[in-house]
Order: structure tokens, then sequence, then C-alpha cells
């Protein structure tokens, strides 16, 4: 299996060869800070699986952990950390180019879950913005 994906952009694309280890929807608030999200998707990959075109701007997070992002555009996509994940490389799932197709099989850091998001599908949904249709 091949995924592909890339930033808002175009400036940066991946591909990733091969089977995912994981893909989880994490709550956590250095995650939700980083995505300007109340939740984010990661997609792992070994680091051998991942090709990655253009140069992307890396941020230290954290004592061990690094972000990429692209320093055109803004747009979040990878996050490594050698100390807790070695030789993973985790691509923001929204990033991709067909997030459909790659379920999450877990939501993880509950414990700094939004209080709000556990009832997000009692809210009223509309199929556009809406006033828009």
């Amino acid at each position: 299996m091949t995924i592909t994906g890339r930033c808002h952009c175009g400036a940066i694309s991946y591909s990733a060869e091969g089977v995912p280890a994981h893909h989880a929807i994490c709550h956590c608030d250095d995650c939700r800070r980083w995505s300007g999200a109340p939740m984010a998707g990661w997609i792992a990959f070994a680091e051998d699986q991942v090709t990655v075109a253009g140069s992307p701007a890396t941020y230290r997070s954290s004592e061990h952990g690094s972000r990429d992002f692209c320093a055109a555009c803004g747009t979040g996509l990878f996050y490594r950390n050698p100390e807790f994940l070695p030789g993973i490389v985790d691509i923001q799932s929204g990033t991709l180019d067909d997030p459909a197709a790659q379920p999450p099989g877990a939501q993880i850091m509950v414990k700094e879950r939004l209080g709000w998001a556990t009832g997000i599908l009692d809210l009223p949904e509309f199929r556009t913005y809406p006033g828009m249709d």
C-alpha cells in the first residue's frame, strides 16, 4: 500500500509505503495547540517507509519531540520523538490525499480530551456552511 499527502500550498509532499504502525486521534494539549484543532490525527510509519519531497522546517516542541511543517503555508506535517517512538515518523493524517481511506483505530491521550468533544456527534449538522446552500 502507498499513501500520499501534502501541505496546503503543495510545496511539500510525501509518500509512505507499506502498512502503518497505527493511526490514532490524539487529544493532548501539545497536539491541540500545534494543530490549532480540538484533536489531531496521526498515522505512524517507520522512518524508512516515508519519502518527503521539499524541505520542511522543524520546530522542537519538547525535550524529545520535533514537529515538521511547511515554512510557506504553515501546515503541520510530521512528528518525531526518538526517545519514545524510535524509528517512527507520525504523519498528521489530515494532510493525506485520501484521509477517508485510512480510518483511525484509537483515540489517545483522552485524559486531556476537551470535555465537550465526547458529545460532538450530538451537535446539529449542516451539509455546507450554514446559509451557503
